[in-house]
């Protein structure tokens, strides 16, 4: 629940299997982190296989944006897979 009374994250757990506290404080930190720059973060952040402790730049919705965010990356201000993927250091 967030500081609105939002329902932003459930996790189930049956009684008959134990907790993962560190999972619990890995997703607050990574919604918080969301919240506060607007970005995406991958399963286990900060310790991903793919992009490590990097955030997820949300995808564009139009073409001029597109071109724009490939062009960043040209420059090294992003990493991208391709224009539909690509993500940052905070």
């Amino acid at each position: 629940m967030d500081d609105k009374g939002i329902l932003r994250l459930v996790m189930y757990y049956p009684q008959e299997i134990g907790r993962t506290v560190d999972e619990i404080l890995r997703a607050l930190k990574a919604l918080q982190t969301s919240d506060a720059h607007g970005v995406a973060l991958p399963e286990k952040w900060p310790s991903n296989a793919i992009i490590g402790d990097k955030v997820i730049i949300p995808p564009t919705n139009t073409e001029a944006l597109a071109k724009e965010r490939m062009e960043k990356a040209q420059k090294g201000e992003i990493e991208c897979f391709d224009w539909w993927f690509c993500y940052k250091k905070l």
